[in-house]
C-alpha cells in the first residue's frame, strides 16, 4: 500500500467518525452533542487541515531504517507539533482532533512501516512507545492526563498506546469485522462496543469523577444487547442516552478516537 493510499485512509477514517451518528454527547451532522463551539464543518476543515501530516506521517514510517523505534515516534512527534498548529489555524483555536494526532498519527506511522516488515501495526506501536507513561506522565499537572494520572493511577492514551491498543486490537477491530448492514450502523456499534470497556479519559474529566465508567459501561452494554442501531429499542435508547450525555455535559472524545483508529485498521485491512 503506497503513502497516498494509507494517507486517504486516515482522512476517511476521520470523516467516517464524524459522519457516524447520533453519537452521544458528541458531534455529528445533526447534532453538537455537548460541544457547543463546534460543528460538523468545523471537524471537516480540521481533517483536512491534517491531510499533508499523515502524508508526512507515512512517509516517516516508510523511510525509517533504524533499530530503535522510539525514534521514529520522535520524528512522528515533531510532526504532530507542526500539525496542532496548522489544527487549531483551520478550527480558530477549537481543540477537534489533537487525541487523532496523536493515535491516528502513531497508526499511520506503524502501519507505512510495516508495509516493509513482517510485524504487525499494534506489535510496531508497543516498540515506538515504549516508556512513554513513565517518561511523559507523573512530573507536571498541566493537562488533564496527567492530573488523572496522578489523582486516580490512569494512564489514558499513552498507557493505551505502550499497551499496543489492545482494545482496538482484541475488542473493537474484531467486532466491527463480523458487524454486518448499513456502514453507519456498523460504525455506532462498534463505538458502543468500545465505550463498554474503556475507561475514557475525556469522559472522566467531563464527569470529574471516575464512578462514570462503570455507569458508561453499563449503557453500552444495555444498547447492544438490545441489538444496537439496527433495532427499534436500540436507536430509541441510543437517542435517550444522547439526551442525557447533553444534560449532563458529558462527552466520549477518547472512544471517538479508538473509532477512528479502527475504522483505519479495517479500511487497510479491507474490512470496510
Amino acid at each position: 500500500m503506497t503513502v497516498e493510499e494509507i494517507t486517504r485512509n486516515a482522512i476517511k477514517a476521520l470523516l467516517y467518525e464524524v459522519v457516524t451518528n447520533p453519537k452521544p454527547g458528541l458531534v455529528d451532522p445533526v447534532d453538537v452533542g455537548s460541544h457547543p463551539d463546534m460543528n460538523v464543518y468545523l471537524f471537516i476543515d480540521s481533517s483536512l487541515s491534517l491531510k499533508s501530516y499523515f502524508r508526512q506521517a507515512a512517509k516517516i514510517g516508510a523511510d525509517f531504517s533504524g533499530q530503535d523505534l522510539r525514534q521514529m515516534f520522535e520524528q512522528l512527534r515533531q510532526a504532530g507539533i507542526k500539525a496542532e498548529e496548522a489544527m487549531f489555524t483551520a478550527t480558530n483555536s477549537v481543540n477537534t482532533h489533537k487525541g487523532a494526532i496523536f493515535s491516528l498519527g502513531l497508526f499511520v506511522c506503524a502501519s507505512s512501516y510495516c508495509q516493509n516488515s513482517h510485524q504487525d501495526e499494534f506489535e510496531v506501536i508497543q516498540q515506538m512507545t515504549k516508556g512513554l507513561v513513565e517518561r511523559d506522565l507523573g512530573k507536571k499537572k498541566d493537562t488533564a492526563g496527567e492530573k488523572q494520572f496522578l489523582q486516580y493511577g490512569k494512564g489514558g492514551v499513552r498507557a493505551e498506546a505502550e499497551a499496543g491498543y489492545p482494545l482496538v486490537r482484541d475488542v473493537a477491530l474484531p467486532f466491527l469485522a463480523q458487524t454486518k448492514g448499513e456502514l453507519n450502523a456498523r460504525l455506532l456499534d462498534t463505538l458502543m462496543k468500545i465505550v463498554s470497556e474503556i475507561e475514557d479519559s475525556n469522559l472522566i474529566k467531563r464527569a470529574g469523577n471516575i464512578e462514570v465508567i462503570s455507569w458508561a459501561h453499563n449503557q453500552a452494554k444495555k444498547y447492544l444487547a438490545l441489538g444496537g442501531y439496527g433495532t427499534q429499542a436500540g436507536k430509541h435508547f441510543m437517542l435517550e442516552l444522547n439526551s442525557i450525555f447533553k444534560e449532563k455535559n458529558y462527552s466520549l472524545g477518547g472512544s471517538a478516537d479508538l473509532l477512528i483508529i479502527t475504522s483505519f485498521m479495517a479500511l487497510q485491512r479491507g474490512i470496510l
